[in-house]
């Protein structure tokens, strides 16, 4: 039998290989590489070798399953300890905890045996009731009338005044046996998942809760709520609106719990029992079942909604980049006016000024001349309009100054969630110090257009706004699962460590904040780094962080070429070998496909790079520094539609996807209010998960199904039926 006391990662392995269907060899393998303190971007990159070239989601699977393994084990060793502390622990109850192979079960096992708050059952049995109720669950004929055994408990000195009391105080010690029994909670809990969840509106909440009309008297079977609709429902009933529970079918199972629980129909007490049978199921069975099924839909539908977020994320992230250019950020306002920023081709702030062409004053004259200055002034090429508050207003106005003055600048409309939130922090305040929030707000949407990712990094993944239902799942499960997609995204570009920001530097394989910041410092005293190994001379950069992070920073211009490559500099002499195998010099080879091509791999596997080494070494030559992120493209919006009241059904009109949910498509068409594409409007054919038809960013025709401006709702479709 395995021993309690130690961790056995061994077998753990078999069963983490087994549910992901991958080897025993290549876990063990993740594992080891984990425990040495590397970084998934790192084990997925750079050493597919030792993994069998398992991918970042897999490594991460193995990574979770190992941790909660590790979680489960404590778990039963502290239960163990709690029994043994009690000197109830049998050989047979040690087996049982130790075969648990999940929390439900080892919970359900633990739960006679939990130290517990003061109960019914546990008041009758501090008056002395536990006999009785030991001869009320044993249901053996009595050997005397049951008058007589009951009078045996009456006793003024331990609070049983009468029969009536001592009968009703054994039932209660009953009642909690009954449902403290681990099979009799299984067999109750998995009723319950056959049953239906159902939701009601609260009295006098209709008119509140207008917006969970759909829920205000809704059912449906408990295994097939989709996560959505559990989370809106779960969202009523924390609001107040309704009011949310699991009916397990009680015609079905009262009558099988009598069946299971009372052997003997003609015991003297079998009618009180009955009534303790119904007491057990009301009172604690099926709340304790109803409590669990809960919390398991609720970590389901978590787990889902956290996996759009996190895709959503993904897609918003790796955006395409419009690229270093000369670019006007112009953060859009009514009375206050419209903010407007200069950014250079490396994101550095250069003037800003505020202009009013839009209501109330709508100077678009004094408005045109201030933008066309800054336009010529500093040879702008794009500007960035953000998309809240009169952007529809001051796009209008940018596009006819165009037109007027014959300008072929890229104009493009950007997602502002979260801007506003990044001016206000204290990393904005730190970037610019000497500038008032709204300025910074102007700047942050210009970045955006230049580089999506380098700028998203810096604000909270929560607040940017392309989740379903965030602020209703776990948020340290959320907040985990974004800043992994947000590492991911990062290591997945690379990044150039002399123009990064420290907050993008961070999120670098092996670095993190603090050295992040170190970085940042040691750059600005002694200037640009002109080589990888040069980040060895950074404070607290010791050789694992650079082993982590080297092949992920690029170093454009530099002393060494294979610095703004992914190359890892462990695998500079592979290179060198491939140079002279042609007689060439090293930087002659990087971006020369013709001579690449006439490396065979076969010829440099060997002790310092493995097969799979090798090809990607290969690849990398071939395209040095290749940016992972897609062709930058512009969608533009009806000039005629820029409010809901200008939209007419049947109108065709080309929009921006803004957020996958698990119901469908949210799609900007410029007119302040996303429009929703349902999953039965997405495609002709039918659409089992949104994700697989559409990303965040894609830009998409649409057809105006249904304009509801009361309730702000715009159905879209994507059909062929409706594209004619």
């Amino acid at each position: 039998m395995a021993n309690p006391e130690v961790f056995d990662e061994s077998s753990t392995a078999n069963i983490i290989a087994e549910q992901l269907a991958i080897s025993v060899r290549q876990v063990e393998a993740t594992i080891r590489l984990l425990n040495d303190g590397n970084t998934i971007p790192f084990i997925a990159r750079y050493r597919k070798e030792a993994t069998g070239e398992l991918d970042e989601k897999q490594l991460r699977a193995i990574e979770d399953a190992m941790n909660k393994a590790r979680e489960l084990f404590d778990r039963r060793k502290a239960i163990l300890k709690s029994i043994q502390e009690q000197g109830l622990l049998t050989d047979a109850l040690r087996q049982q905890i130790m075969a648990c192979v999940d929390r439900h079960t080892l919970e359900s096992i633990y739960l006679p045996f939990k130290p517990k708050r003061k109960t019914r059952g546990s008041v009758a049995r501090e008056k002395g009731l536990q006999p009785l109720a030991d001869v009320l669950l044993q249901q053996k004929p009595l050997r005397e009338s049951a008058d007589q055994l009951l009078q045996k408990f009456v006793s003024a000195e331990k609070g049983v005044a009468d029969k009536d009391e001592a009968l009703a105080g054994a039932c209660d010690i009953v009642a909690e046996t009954w449902a403290e029994d681990a099979e009799l909670r299984q067999w109750v809990y998995e009723r319950a998942q056959r049953g239906q969840i159902k939701s009601v509106v609260k009295r006098g909440k209709k008119a509140d809760g207008e917006r969970f009309e759909s829920y205000f008297d809704h059912n449906e079977r408990v295994d097939r709520i989709p996560s959505h609709r559990f989370l809106a429902m779960k969202r009523g009933e924390a609001e107040g609106i309704l009011r949310v529970e699991i009916d397990p079918d009680e015609d079905y199972v009262l009558p099988r719990l009598e069946q299971r629980l009372i052997n003997n129909q003609q015991f003297e007490f079998a009618a009180q029992l009955k009534d303790t049978t119904v007491d057990c199921y009301k009172r604690l069975l099926r709340p304790a079942a109803e409590s669990t099924l809960m919390q398991q839909l609720k970590a389901t539908a978590d787990t889902e909604a956290i996996a759009v977020f996190a895709s959503n994320l993904r897609e918003l992230l790796l955006a395409a980049p419009a690229g270093p250019q000369v670019t006007i950020g112009i953060d859009p306002g009514f009375r206050t006016g419209c903010k407007v920023a200069v950014v250079d081709e490396t994101g550095k702030f250069l003037e800003n000024t505020t202009i009013y062409p839009t209501p109330p004053r709508s100077d678009t004259a004094a408005a045109s001349a201030a933008l066309l200055k800054l336009i010529k002034r500093h040879n702008a090429t794009m500007i960035a309009i953000g998309n809240g508050t009169a952007s529809r207003e001051t796009d209008a106005f940018v596009g006819q100054m165009f037109k007027d003055h014959d300008l072929q600048l890229t104009k493009v409309m950007v997602s502002e969630s979260g801007a506003s939130i990044y001016s206000a922090s204290e990393l904005a305040s730190e970037e610019f110090p000497d500038l008032d929030l709204t300025v910074r707000g102007a700047i942050s949407i210009a970045h955006r257009l230049q580089d999506p990712l380098a700028e998203l990094v810096k604000i909270d993944p929560q607040s940017i706004g392309v989740g379903q239902y965030q602020h209703d799942v776990n948020q340290a499960q959320l907040k985990k699962a974004l800043e992994r997609e947000v590492e991911s995204c990062v290591n997945s570009v690379g990044v150039d460590v002399n123009m990064a920001s420290a907050p993008l530097l961070a999120h670098v394989a092996g670095i993190g904040p603090g050295l992040a910041k170190n970085i940042v410092a040691y750059r600005d005293e002694t200037g640009a780094f002109t080589n990888r190994k040069q980040l060895l001379k950074v404070p607290k950069l010791g050789p694992k962080a650079f082993e982590q992070a080297a092949g992920f920073l690029r170093i454009r211009s530099g002393a060494e070429p294979l610095d703004n490559s992914g190359v890892h500099p462990e695998s500079y002499s592979v290179v060198s070998q491939m140079a002279s195998r042609l007689g060439v010099k090293t930087h002659e080879l990087i971006g020369q496909q013709s001579l690449v091509n006439k490396l065979s791999a076969a010829d440099f596997v060997g002790k310092k790079a493995g097969a799979l080494t090798v090809r990607d070494i290969l690849a990398e030559l071939m395209s040095p520094g290749r940016d992972p992120r897609s062709e930058f493209k512009v969608v533009s919006f009806a000039e005629n539609v820029q409010s809901m009241s200008d939209l007419q059904i049947g109108m065709k009109l080309d929009g921006v996807v803004t957020n996958v949910t698990n119901f469908g498509a949210f799609v900007d068409i410029g007119v302040h209010q996303d429009g929703l594409i349902h999953i039965s409007q997405l495609a002709d054919h039918f659409v089992k998960d949104p994700a697989q038809e559409v990303r965040v960013g894609d830009i998409v025709k649409v057809t105006v199904m249904e304009v509801d401006e009361q309730r702000k709702r715009i159905s879209l479709s994507r059909k062929s039926e409706h594209a004619g």
